[in-house]
């Protein structure tokens, strides 16, 4: 054999070979296009029912507009100015910050202790689960006429209290100004008590059960493992009811139109009862456009600092360990 011919490689290259960079520019595409297929439904609708009818909202708070013929008596910034001087609407804010701020005061303590209750091991833990989280299923409508039947004089509250000696608590509870907003607090606390004790539910059980028994181990308390291992590793959850806690009282509407249509003497008026009771009921349409741009507006300016001050480390903590 030849030196010449042993010399020569086993293989010759192709001229057919794929230049540099085709193939990862071809997988570029291919997944942009991917990404537009999966994202364009989504985005769809949310242009459809999400932006489109906010900006409808926009163009029509500025003008005065009964919700029949044309858009023609343009009003500017007035609508806004209205709302912002007029004391039922001051108060209808007030309303639903003093509900936001009792849900966290009463039901987050309240969600907690009962969420450590059903984690333990106890009999009949499955039952008492559900009877705890059955009232959440239940509709706002049929929540709402249930209490409202069970709250009226002489009703199912009132007998209860007379049975137990207690006929001196019985009061008017959905037609006094003074309690009607705490009255109504009560039957939110049991309508969604049962949706913020399944969440810690689900946030307890990624605790590693290592942790407690080596907090036990080093002498540590039940209840100083649940004040320095437990809650702090809960805090991720708690953060994220808090947020939808306070969102869902901002825009809290069902139970309180149909129980007390933010009666007595707007004592339980709210800035949804407020926009539905301008806008429908009163067919000031343009009025009641720029109070429902002024609630928008306030529960986007909250998620965005509570994402920015609140949830951001949760947030980048989990999409660095989904890099990882």
């Amino acid at each position: 054999m030849s030196t010449a011919t042993s010399a020569r490689p086993l293989t010759a290259p192709s001229s057919h070979a794929p230049r540099a960079g085709g193939t990862p520019r071809r997988s570029r595409t291919r997944t942009r296009l991917e990404l537009a297929l999966l994202l364009a439904p989504g985005l769809v609708l949310f242009v459809g029912f999400v932006l489109v009818p906010i900006g409808v909202a926009a163009f029509y708070s500025l003008y005065s507009w009964n919700g029949f013929g044309p858009l023609t008596d343009f009003v500017g910034l007035d609508n806004y100015v209205d709302a912002f001087s007029g004391d039922v609407f001051q108060s209808a804010i007030a309303h639903n910050l003093i509900i936001a701020a009792l849900t966290i005061i009463v039901q987050l303590p309240l969600s907690i202790s009962l969420a450590l209750l059903l984690n333990r091991k106890l009999r009949g833990r499955t039952f008492l689960r559900m009877v705890v989280f059955a009232p959440y299923v239940l509709s706002e409508a049929v929540t709402a006429v249930i209490w409202l039947l069970m709250l009226q004089p002489g009703g199912f509250v009132d007998q209860v209290l007379r049975g137990a000696g207690l006929g001196w608590a019985v009061q008017q509870w959905l037609a006094d100004p003074k309690i009607v907003l705490y009255s109504l607090f009560v039957v939110i606390t049991w309508k969604y008590i049962g949706f913020g004790v399944i969440l810690l539910l689900a946030g307890l059980q990624g605790i590693p059960a290592e942790l407690r028994e080596a907090a036990a181990l080093d002498g540590a308390s039940s209840w100083q493992t649940t004040r320095h291992v437990v809650l702090p590793l809960l805090g991720p959850t708690i953060r994220v009811w808090i947020f939808l806690a306070v969102i869902g009282s901002l825009q809290l509407f069902d139970l309180v139109w149909i129980m007390t249509l933010g009666g007595p003497a707007n004592a339980s008026t709210t800035m949804a009862t407020y926009l539905i009771d301008h806008g429908f009921k009163r067919y000031e349409f343009g009025f009641g456009s720029a109070v429902a741009v002024i609630l928008f507006i306030i529960c986007f300016t909250f998620a965005l600092l509570y994402q920015r001050f609140a949830l951001r480390r949760d947030t980048d903590g989990a999409l660095t360990r989904a890099v990882n």
